[in-house]
């Protein structure tokens, strides 16, 4: 059995959720939008996973499905040994308080007519947590944690800047006291500015109070920043995870060197060498076989377009001489990728005389 300090806080296991299309004069299910596609990864207790990738990817519907905000087509989502989509009703209230979400808006987030003091307890009440003037104090204390010590408890949204109002999202969620908590592009809608004192205001509080974070985000600089892991999603699968100094330093998978290779670096006189991938983004309605990424891998095309590619999903294996070993990978030929004779963070760089 395992032991409960080293088992994972959730362990997610072949995720799939499909939304369906409608069309036609009776509106009948024509397709299918194959949103997140047999996703499988664990978090750990106390640390932050960087769950990234560009648009569309199925990230965010990963978060939501964690939280049972929308339901699974399949799989399993595993929280603290209890598979939590085998319940309902009564049996998930309490689950509902030790997972919470930040969302990427904080201007449609908030009721507009609604007191900031009311939002932030309004979960208090809902799970019928302390008296009237208990639920009071415990928001009090949670606005002052999160830098709103000196704002009235009446005030309303529209009397915030948007940082302030991410603010208040967060005390909203960890009001409850969550173990986990999603952080949905928290910071993507903030001034640069704002999104550093943010990002710091997150890790504070994890020190503080213990928390596990899955931090959604497009930002790979901001990724780095905050996550313990990192996992990369591409067209409703995931085709990397690894350790952030082990991602950044060595990435496996060519779309994660593509994605490195767009981070800027703070140097004038220095400039990645990037990654062009070729055409756009399958249609989640219809992906292409085999690996989802391969009508636009340039490692597929430096091969010869091998066959297996088009027809074979590859796992999500520890690949041959990953250091560390938990760098995971879902590419056939991740071991014949290019070693950069000079990088910063597992790109190539020139150095502009």
């Amino acid at each position: 059995m395992t032991d409960v300090a080293t088992r994972p806080l959730v362990e997610v296991r072949d995720l799939v959720k499909y939304f369906p299309v409608l069309g036609g004069l009776l509106q009948r299910v024509v397709g299918q939008v194959q949103a997140v596609d047999g996703v499988s990864f664990d978090i750990r207790r106390g640390e932050t996973l960087g769950l990234v990738g560009e648009s569309g990817c199925g990230k965010t519907t990963v978060g939501r499905l964690l939280l049972r905000l929308i339901e699974p087509s399949s799989g399993t989502v595993t929280f603290d040994g209890t598979d939590i989509t085998a319940l309902h009703g009564a049996a998930l209230k309490p689950y509902r308080r030790k997972i919470q979400i930040t969302f990427q808006d904080p201007y449609a987030s908030l009721d507009p007519r609604t007191p900031i003091g009311d939002s932030i307890g309004e979960g208090l009440r809902i799970h019928g947590i302390g008296s009237g003037t208990e639920r009071q104090q415990r928001v009090r204390k949670m606005m002052d944690m999160v830098g709103l010590a000196t704002y009235p408890y009446r005030r309303y949204p529209h009397e915030f800047s948007g940082g302030q109002r991410q603010r208040i999202g967060i005390a909203r969620a960890l009001v409850l006291e969550p173990e986990l908590l999603v952080c949905d592009e928290p910071v993507s809608a903030l001034d640069v500015s704002i999104q550093a004192q943010v990002l710091n205001l997150l890790k504070s509080l994890q020190r503080e109070l213990g928390l596990t974070y899955v931090f959604i985000a497009h930002n790979m600089g901001v990724v780095e920043h905050i996550s313990d892991r990192v996992a990369v999603m591409y067209l409703g699968r995931i085709a990397e995870v690894a350790d952030r100094h082990a991602i950044f330093r060595d990435p496996h998978h060519p779309y994660t060197q593509a994605l490195m290779s767009a981070i800027p670096i703070p140097d004038s006189r220095r400039r990645r060498v990037r990654v062009i991938l070729s055409g756009d983004v399958p249609s989640p309605v219809n992906p292409p076989g085999g690996c989802r990424f391969h009508p636009r891998c340039p490692l597929r095309d430096r091969l010869g377009q091998p066959e297996i590619c088009a027809t074979e999903q590859p796992a999500l294996v520890v690949r041959d001489g990953a250091d560390p070993v938990e760098h995971l990978a879902a590419c056939h030929f991740v071991d014949a990728r290019e070693e950069p004779a000079h990088s910063v963070d597992g790109a190539p760089v020139r150095v502009i005389e």
